[in-house]
């Protein structure tokens, strides 16, 4: 997830990706319509290219990683960064009682 709250809903997203896909060729580049339609939706013209270049990511139209698995491999990274430091904490935990039970005096 982003650092910033998400301005627009999912459906106005997806109704802007398809307005500049159904009208790229009424425009003289693909660059003018999103400008066109970015200015009717009330976005940056260059948020609405990350969503069209994620979609078409996403669709295979495009190459680079699509959303579900950067999604999958972000939550693995955060699960192994979990792990380690679990195993980190009973690494010291475990070092510790090991060096109270050496300073124990022995007895017999």
């Amino acid at each position: 997830m982003s650092k910033t709250t998400n301005k627009f809903a999912p459906e106005v997203r997806a109704r802007a990706v398809r307005m500049v896909l159904d009208h790229e060729g009424d425009h003289p580049s693909r660059w003018a319509a999103i400008v066109s339609i970015a200015a009717k939706i009330g976005c940056v013209p260059q948020t609405l290219h990350e969503w069209v270049k994620k979609v078409e990511v996403d669709s295979g139209k495009r190459a680079g990683v699509p959303t579900e698995m950067a999604d999958r491999l972000k939550s693995l990274e955060r699960e192994n960064r979990e792990l380690r430091q679990a195993n980190e904490i009973l690494r010291k935990a475990s070092a510790y009682f090991a060096q109270a039970e050496l300073d124990r005096p022995f007895r017999r």
